[in-house]
């Protein structure tokens, strides 16, 4: 038999983690209780074997089972449960297996048919709100929240195109609402959706809410207070959580050649094999090596726009690939003029090397009529509940 999984309820309490009595439907006091996890040459069979399992045969059990659970997919290091008779022959009576956190395969011996089921635990989930002033980076303040790091990147990609995390200060403001999971109410399994969120930065408060122009799709994006979409033609960087390391100047002394130069791209510091990305979707124009870029892969966006990265240790893509925006085409390195590992990013607009952190860049268009009356009614209390905590 099978248990279907539980309709999800929300809730905004607090949850408390009790002591285990029971568990998986036995009251543990009935039983001698082991709890022990599969160890390197583990079987369902060899686990059988172990046990006192009266004049049943392990293949016989094995066969009567496999309909109902594939003991073949048995895995290293997942938790089992074994409920022995609390007699003098201590009987093998239940065995648990768990796959994953949410569900699990009871073999019930206790009858003389064995009894095999699925179940899936039930679901929580939970919804919060914080904020306040960012007295780290955005990963510390959501680890010293206990939030899991998964929302920490979901945050960054969402803000790609509007927000360079490297860039926020300590002291700026933030708020975030989202909601997680909790199994059979008190187990954390994480954070299930994002619903609103603002970061300050330089001086403004940038939100972003999730909205599907058309329901039927299901496809949701970000868009601010105004209804104007997150997602901007570019990136802010080829690189996540890095440092900026040298700008774009018209004189610079160069840490090699030990002469003024310009340098006309910007330096950000990453360790050595860290992810480069195009900022931008396009066709690689070149890719290759020189001695002073080291190896490099420069992207043609349009007939506008075009971007360079440079000293990686590992090129990714070739010379007349299509790439998307956020794509990755190589890791960082330090080859060519380079004195420790970084990707220097260059920009080219009608053909001219300009510096891309002062470009004012293409964005997309805000979204109008019926949609957008729906979103700013859809918002509007989300707008509120972050803007309380902006004003504490």
């Amino acid at each position: 038999m099978s248990c279907k999984q539980e309709e999800l309820k929300v809730e905004t309490v607090k949850s408390i983690t009790k002591s285990k009595k029971s568990e998986f439907g036995f009251i543990y006091a009935d039983f001698n209780v082991v709890h022990d996890t599969i160890h390197d040459g583990d079987t369902f069979g060899t686990l059988l074997e172990s046990q006192n399992i009266g004049n049943r045969q392990v293949y016989d059990i094995i066969a009567k089972v496999k309909d109902s659970f594939n003991v073949k997919t048995i895995r290293l290091n997942k938790p089992f449960t074994i409920l022995r008779s609390k007699n003098k022959t201590n009987d093998l009576q239940v065995f648990i297996y768990q796959p994953d956190n949410l569900s699990y395969y009871v073999v019930d011996f206790r009858d003389t048919a064995i009894v095999v089921y699925k179940k899936v635990k039930p679901i929580t989930i939970k919804r919060r709100t914080i904020g306040g002033v960012l007295k780290e980076s955005l990963s510390e303040t959501l680890g010293n929240a206990k939030i899991e790091g998964a929302l920490a990147s979901k945050i960054t990609k969402i803000y790609a195109y509007s927000i360079d995390f490297m860039k926020l200060k300590k002291g700026d403001r933030f708020a975030l609402t989202f909601t997680e999971r909790y199994i059979n109410d008190s187990i954390y399994d994480g954070v299930e959706e994002l619903e609103a969120s603002f970061f300050e930065y330089k001086g403004k408060f940038i939100y972003a809410f999730p909205f599907a122009q058309n329901p039927e799709s299901g496809k949701v994006d970000y868009y601010d207070e105004q209804g104007k979409t997150l997602k901007n033609f570019f990136l802010k960087s080829p690189i996540k959580f890095s440092r900026i390391s040298s700008r774009f100047s018209s004189s610079r002394f160069h840490p090699v050649q030990h002469r003024w130069k310009a340098h006309k791209g910007t330096d950000y510091a990453a360790p050595r094999g860290t992810p480069i990305t195009t900022t931008a979707g396009g066709v690689v124009e070149q890719s290759g090596y020189s001695a002073g870029n080291g190896n490099f892969v420069k992207v043609k966006h349009n007939g506008t726009f075009s971007t360079q990265y440079l000293h990686m240790s590992k090129i990714l893509v070739r010379r007349g690939q299509r790439v998307t925006q956020g794509q990755v085409i190589g890791l960082v390195g330090s080859t060519g003029l380079a004195t420790g590992p970084h990707v220097c990013y260059r920009f080219w607009k009608n053909g001219v090397q300009v510096d891309a952190l002062r470009l004012k860049l293409p964005t997309g268009e805000p979204m109008t009529g019926a949609n957008k009356n729906r979103f700013l009614q859809q918002i509007t209390p989300l707008k509120q509940e972050l803007d309380s905590i902006a004003n504490l």
